[in-house]
């Protein structure tokens, strides 16, 4: 499917809206950037919205003054008032606390010495702050603050406004401050957790897709393996032959060289199928089956040619078996020969045997050694690939391979098949 698709948040949304919502994202931005001067234009605005009305005065003001019974300080100290209320504002993020406590103090200093000034609106803006920057765990001690405060200001102005009303008034205010300061900060916890999730989502995919490419490079490595490192030992066997039967036997030493051409035209064949699979933009390959047990007997005759006496056998249907058995059964078989004609010699007798008893399918190889070699107690083949792969194999269908010395100066290598259908998960389909 081809197009593009749209990433911008605001797809879908009204016109308005959209200008709101970039205007809000590039105001968020610039705020990370230099969170300063929104502190500082919260400060400015306060100013100039209440204290600045009080500074200047007018007759509202006065006769509003007068029927209260406030006071009215000189401009200095309603300047000293107003700074110790508004400029606190400019910690209010990076000290929520501190800036709350600094404005409660002066708020009760103004109201103990009867003076009522628009600036104590900070104090709201503190609680907010507070509420939306600080640590919950002091929000309760904050509204206790508050609370006893607007109390304060009530029987204060109880002489023009019953107490109950002052009190639901203020009590209102102060309550939608920290309903706003407790919904900003869920939301920004919600986008936040949104965030961390899609970022752990986006690695944990890049983490299956590394996972997905080491395991297809281990598939990969184990058939390079199987293919390449068996076709080249029958070769190099045939080879060894062919050069010691060229004075001796010269027609014998024609059939190795013919052996080792089938021998490399088949491992070419191998890989350009499998090579072909793995490229992506390739004309699409001539595919033929997986090898499995029905191919064993080619492979032996394989090895025979190379000199090692086979004797194989098999037991029960085991030619009705699925492709991926008969496929884990091939490879094990192949390493397994491999392994003894690479280390016993091409002079050996090998006893091959592939046995299915209910749900567990057995192999068995067992080779003699070189003729006449000592009894060895420990490993000649070492464990590489070879091995580990034929482990993996036979762990895909729940089974087990051993390989040990004996008997004699010879060598066994045990895989165990399990056949068993794994069961349905509980609730499951099975």
């Amino acid at each position: 499917m081809t197009g593009t698709v749209n990433t911008d948040d605001t797809a879908g949304m009204s016109p308005l809206v959209a200008r709101l919502a970039q205007a809000g994202q590039r105001l968020r931005q610039a705020d990370r950037a230099r969170p300063w001067v929104l502190d500082t234009a919260v400060v400015v605005a306060i100013l100039l919205l209440f204290c600045l009305p009080d500074l200047l005065g007018g007759d509202d003001h006065d006769r509003h003054d007068i029927a209260l019974k406030f006071t009215r300080p000189p401009v200095a100290g309603m300047l000293a008032l107003q700074a110790g209320l508004v400029l606190p504002l400019l910690w209010r993020r990076r000290k929520p606390s501190m800036a709350f406590a600094v404005i409660a103090a002066v708020f009760l200093l103004q109201w103990s010495l009867g003076v009522a000034l628009r600036a104590d609106v900070a104090w709201l803006v503190a609680l907010y702050s507070l509420t939306l920057h600080g640590e919950l765990r002091r929000l309760p001690w904050a509204c206790a603050a508050m609370a006893g405060g607007l109390a304060l200001v009530a029987v204060g102005v109880s002489s023009v406004v019953s107490v109950w009303d002052a009190l639901f008034f203020l009590f209102s205010t102060a309550i939608a401050a920290v309903a706003v300061g407790l919904a900003v900060r869920i939301r920004r916890a919600q986008l936040a957790g949104l965030r961390e999730r899609a970022a752990r989502l986006e690695i944990e995919r890049d983490q299956r897709s590394r996972l997905a490419t080491a395991t297809e490079r281990t598939r990969v490595a184990r058939e390079m393996h199987d293919i390449v490192g068996h076709n080249l030992a029958v070769m190099v066997t045939l080879a060894d032959a062919g050069t010691y039967a060229s004075d001796i036997a010269p027609d014998r030493s024609k059939e190795a060289l013919r052996l080792i051409g089938d021998t490399g035209r088949q491992a070419l064949g191998e890989l350009r199928r499998m090579l072909g699979v793995l490229r992506e933009e390739a004309d699409a390959p001539a595919f033929r089956p997986q090898p499995g047990i029905s191919d064993i007997d080619a492979l032996c005759n394989r090895i025979r040619a190379a000199g090692p006496d086979i004797a194989y056998r098999t037991g029960g249907d085991v030619e009705a078996l699925d492709s991926g058995v008969q496929l884990t059964v091939y490879r094990i078989v192949q390493e397994a020969l491999t392994n003894s004609l690479k280390h016993a010699g091409a002079d050996t007798r090998i006893r091959l045997a592939v046995t299915k008893e209910g749900t567990r399918l057995r192999i068995r190889v067992q080779d003699t050694g070189p003729p006449g070699g000592p009894a060895r107690a420990g490993s000649p083949h070492e464990e590489g690939h070879g091995l580990v792969g034929m482990r993996e194999r036979a762990a895909l269908y729940g089974g087990s391979v051993l390989a040990g010395p004996g008997p004699g100066a010879g060598w066994t290598v045990q895989a165990t098949l399990d056949l068993a259908p794994l069961p349905a998960a509980e609730g499951g389909t099975p």
